[in-house]
């Protein structure tokens, strides 16, 4: 049991592995070398400390040497036997060479059976022993242990004990990690640690390099649970730290711009429907956030179609009624002229002068754009990643609103923000977040949540099907064509790949239009087309031109076509659940009945455990829980869009209660010290730095 003085003491003396010695190229670390080095870089692994910061995925407990006699069956087992008879090959066929022998100690004998490892028969010499671990099997009256791992029995002091799982890729074994990492620590590596004493003892953690022996290396399982804390709250309080340095939000800030209060009703009435009581309770958390002596910085998460624009609408009403401009960036240039369209014919009968601006703006109507801007003859813009140009100016702006939010970084948000003074923030996504996810990625955002869909819409139909429902899915295509209605089509891939055998657009387009759906209109859209074509594309779509419309995942955020009522998905197990949410949620805009077909051939559980559940639920929310939980945070948002970091160990779903205590520790050294110039933060801040250079880059120091 670790005792509290060693728990909490500086256990190194001094930088005995300089910074420049763990940024050394590993192909020069003892036992790499070129080829080596080419398959650990498929790891991540390009240095010595992206190798110490290669952690263990899972742990076997190999703390007892059994004896064959004591063998129990299906139990993973560690034991020293003598070679008793020479290795036999057999070829059973061509890909499969099977080789067999028998092993013994003093109380029995065992079989082993190794699988195309033609290398053992020189490696296992008759009478010589070995240590072994593997799995026990028992079957006609004797144990066998199919390939086992195999070790000197010199070995044992290294071997025996709490043993790390690493994940591999093909060519790099268990044996050889575990061997270059021991062979690693033998010159005991430092790393600098960058938490006081007092701050580690506040905290409970342990010391940073006791941390790193006993992840790799641990004596009890203890160790590892105290090594472990002491790692992923260093990855969640350097992220939340990196977060709070970049958001434009109100720590350290005064608010600048006052706001009075502002009878919305003038906007309500000319709505022709009422809104929900979810839209009213989060335009109620906005007023306040505007009425009150902080800095708004809001998440509003809702369904698609759960009415987030006309909530945004509401809040640049409100900023332009106390006199400021507000901003709304969305990811596309579809979707920012669908928000065009649709405010700008409430806002002119207000008299709010309404433009947008996109990479399809002439230069000529940009510069006049940008003009009317400075001298404030706009109230409101609205606008792609064109709105973040050095040559846009406001002349006094006072909201902020992003949409579609993951598909931004946080320097795109930031830079936005920046044009005004402590300009109010509101950030919108129809992704539904998990609140622990939420609550990672964007530090300290207020959280509003529209989980009420407007009357009269109905929910969509989900369906998980296999190849053998190919043409009943196929008629019921053209039934709804037929009736008038349009139909999605997703792919995972642009072009056709010999390695995969997936479907692609190019491939699907060829046969819908030339052999299955010959009599209807059938195009394909995917992101390497040009934004100009993409746009002639969705909005022939729009117009009911197009019957059929095959694409990528590119129409994920697109416009509203209420006439498209079935969505299908070709190959569904290679998406995240909430990405299907997102693309189930193009259809079922109208006042027609709308359907999701979801087509696999994956057979695995698993896949169709994640399928299954899209059937059950509508609910963004339920999906996204569920996502989470079955996929983790790595690929949460199906294509690593989000701006999330690859965590080495930390979990968001397991590790919560770690991460809330690294968010309240990184709030308070933030507090205290905002840009981390005192002499204790300088080693915090070197880390930190360096973990998100590209994103901390033009902070104010």
């Amino acid at each position: 049991m670790l005792n509290k003085r060693m728990f909490y003491s500086i256990i190194y003396l001094g930088d005995k592995m300089l910074m420049s010695d763990l940024e050394k190229n590993i192909q020069y670390l003892k036992g790499v070398g070129p080829a080596k080095a080419l398959l650990l870089n498929k790891l991540q692994i390009y240095n010595i400390k992206d190798l110490l910061e290669y952690y263990p995925r899972a742990y076997e407990d190999r703390t007892k040497v059994s004896k064959i006699k004591d063998f129990e069956n299906g139990k993973n087992t560690l034991f020293i036997a003598r070679v008793v008879r020479d290795v036999k090959i057999q070829r059973i066929r061509k890909n499969l060479t099977i080789l067999t022998t028998f092993v013994a100690d003093d109380t029995g004998e065992c079989k082993i059976t190794f699988f195309n490892q033609k290398y053992i028969k020189d490696k296992l010499k008759e009478n010589s022993v070995y240590l072994f671990y593997g799995k026990t099997n028992y079957e006609y009256g004797r144990f066998s242990v199919e390939s086992p791992q195999v070790y000197n029995v010199s070995d044992l002091d290294k071997i025996q004990g709490i043993y790390p799982i690493y994940n591999l890729t093909q060519g790099i074994t268990q044996n050889y990690l575990f061997k270059l990492i021991s062979n690693l620590y033998e010159n005991k590596p430092l790393l600098p640690e960058i938490f006081s004493d007092e701050f580690r003892e506040k905290y409970k953690l342990a010391e940073i390099n006791y941390a790193m022996q006993n992840v790799h290396f641990p004596k009890t399982f203890n160790s590892v649970n105290i090594a472990r804390k002491r790692i992923i709250f260093e990855e969640l309080f350097l992220f939340q730290l990196a977060i709070m340095s970049i958001k434009n939000n109100s720590l350290g800030q005064i608010k600048e711009n006052i706001f009075t209060e502002v009878d919305i009703a003038p906007f309500l009435n000319l709505l022709p429907f009422k809104l929900t009581n979810a839209q009213k309770n989060v335009v109620e958390e906005i007023k306040k956030d505007f009425y009150s002596k902080k800095i708004m910085n809001r998440l509003v998460q809702g369904d698609v179609g759960s009415g987030k624009t006309i909530v945004a609408a509401i809040a640049m009403y409100i900023a332009v009624k106390n006199g400021y401009q507000a901003a709304l960036m969305a990811p596309t240039t579809i979707l920012a002229n669908q928000h065009f369209d649709e405010l700008s014919k409430y806002f002119e009968k207000l008299g709010i002068t309404t433009s947008i601006i996109t990479s399809s703006t002439t230069k000529k109507n940009k510069e006049l754009i940008v003009q009317k801007l400075k001298n404030k003859e706009i109230d409101i813009i609205i606008g792609t990643h064109s709105l973040i140009e050095d040559n846009i100016e406001f002349a006094n702006l006072g909201l902020v609103i992003t949409d579609e939010q993951h598909r931004f970084g946080v320097m795109q948000r930031m830079k936005l923000a920046n044009k005004g003074k402590a300009v109010e923030t509101l950030v919108m996504t129809a992704t539904p977040i998990p609140r622990t996810l939420a609550i990672m990625l964007y530090g300290d955002l207020d959280l509003s949540i529209i989980d009420e869909m407007p009357p009269g819409r109905k929910p969509v139909k989900t369906y998980a099907v296999g190849e053998s429902y190919e043409n009943r899915v196929n008629q019921f295509i053209k039934k709804q064509i037929d009736e008038g209605r349009q139909v999605y089509v997703v792919c995972p891939l642009v072009e056709e790949n010999e390695e995969l055998d997936l479907k692609s657009v190019e491939m699907l387009y060829e046969k819908y239009k030339n052999e299955i759906f010959k009599e209807y209109s059938v195009e394909y859209l995917h992101g390497k087309m040009k934004n100009k074509e993409k746009d002639e594309i969705m909005n022939r779509f729009k117009d009911n031109k197009i019957n059929i419309l095959i694409s990528t995942t590119v129409i994920e955020v697109g416009i509203s076509v209420s006439n498209a009522t079935i969505m299908v998905v070709e190959n569904a197990d290679r998406f995240g659940l909430a990405q299907l949410h997102q693309l189930r949620g193009r259809v079922g805009r109208g006042n027609f009945q709308s359907y999701c077909i979801l087509k696999s051939n994956n057979k695995s559980q698993k896949s169709i455990q994640r399928l299954k559940i899209m059937e059950k639920s509508n609910s963004g929310f339920d999906v996204a829980e569920k996502d989470l939980e079955l996929r983790g945070p790595g690929d949460f948002f199906g294509i690593r869009q989000s701006g999330m970091p690859e965590f080495k160990l930390a979990n968001l779903l397991t590790d919560i209660n770690v991460l809330k205590q690294a968010q309240m520790a990184a709030k308070e050294v933030i507090s205290k010290d905002r840009y981390l110039k005192s002499e204790e933060n300088q080693k915090l801040k070197k880390v930190l730095y360096s973990k998100f250079k590209e994103q901390l880059t033009n902070i104010t120091t």
